[in-house]
């Protein structure tokens, strides 16, 4: 997945627009025009590196002059101290650019670190991590972009592109049928069918209404692993399965031993830890 230039160019102008608004009043009441900088931006511990096009956008917003050079690549793992661009030019708008390019690349590199310890969590299995809708609003295709760096893969987009059919859709369609599952998967097929059909289970019971219904894939809901382990023989590879809920670094490895085809982990966007990133002016 590669990041849309349109896409760059708007969410960081927005950014730009929120934090600088109409002038950085510090940097012009204190630092002279002529005032040149050379700049590096570092990392203060290990990550896996992700948001330089958008440190570089943000820098060409704000001036078209500066030089911006990666001296990593996104995916490359940083050691602390360790150098990950360069800037240079104008000393003004280095300091007026400089917390809009590290908050994005704080943002996206702690999603790519977590997402790569999930991943190498499970690895030797054949499950793949998924993330989730749970994104932060206007931010989604970035933090996606992240979660393919760090090795995961992308889930739906949004509510366009696949069929989910998740339990509060049940909670409305048992009111018109006792088998809301198998329903839901026959009418999302007879509606929409070129359109890939997951649907969300609870139990083993659900599962067979969704295998009936002719589901092709199907998310276990906060299932233990014997429940999952016993789903994937149920199901025989007639339909991907996806595990979701209570997705951690510790239960992970354990998870995908069950032979699920998918984990989908929504801490990967929802609640992530930035990674500390400086960006020092030299004397």
């Amino acid at each position: 997945m590669a990041l849309s230039p349109d896409i760059l160019k708007t969410v960081v102008a927005a950014a730009l627009a929120e934090d600088v608004g109409s002038g950085d009043v510090t940097t012009a009441a204190t630092i002279p025009e002529d005032a040149r900088g050379n700049a590096y931006i570092h990392a203060k511990e290990p990550c896996a590196v992700c948001g330089l096009e958008l440190v570089a956008e943000t820098f060409r917003q704000i001036d078209p002059r500066l030089t911006v050079a990666f001296l990593v690549s996104d995916g490359d793992r940083a050691k602390p101290k360790q150098r990950v661009a360069t800037i240079a030019g104008s000393a003004r708008s280095i300091l007026t650019g400089e917390r809009v390019a590290l908050n994005f690349l704080q943002r996206l590199s702690g999603i790519a670190t977590l997402t790569r310890a999930f991943v190498e969590r499970v690895a030797g299995t054949n499950a793949q991590i998924l993330d989730t809708r749970k994104t932060t609003p206007g931010l989604r295709a970035l933090e996606k972009y992240a979660v393919t760096v760090g090795g995961g893969t992308n889930h739906r987009k949004g509510l366009y592109d696949q069929i989910l059919v998740k339990d509060n859709h049940l909670v409305v369609l048992k009111r018109y049928h006792p088998q809301p599952v198998a329903a839901a998967v026959r009418a999302a097929k007879q509606n929409a069918p070129r359109i890939v059909t997951e649907v969300e289970v609870k139990d083993l019971d659900e599962l067979q209404q969704a295998l009936d219904g002719g589901a092709a894939w199907i998310l276990l809901d906060n299932m233990t692993d014997e429940e999952m382990a016993e789903a994937v023989r149920i199901t025989a590879g007639r339909a991907k399965l996806e595990a979701s809920g209570g997705v951690n670094l510790d239960r992970v490895a354990a998870i995908a031993h069950t032979g699920v085809d998918f984990i989908s982990v929504g801490a990967l966007t929802h609640s992530v830890r930035a990674v500390d990133f400086s960006l020092e002016i030299e004397e």
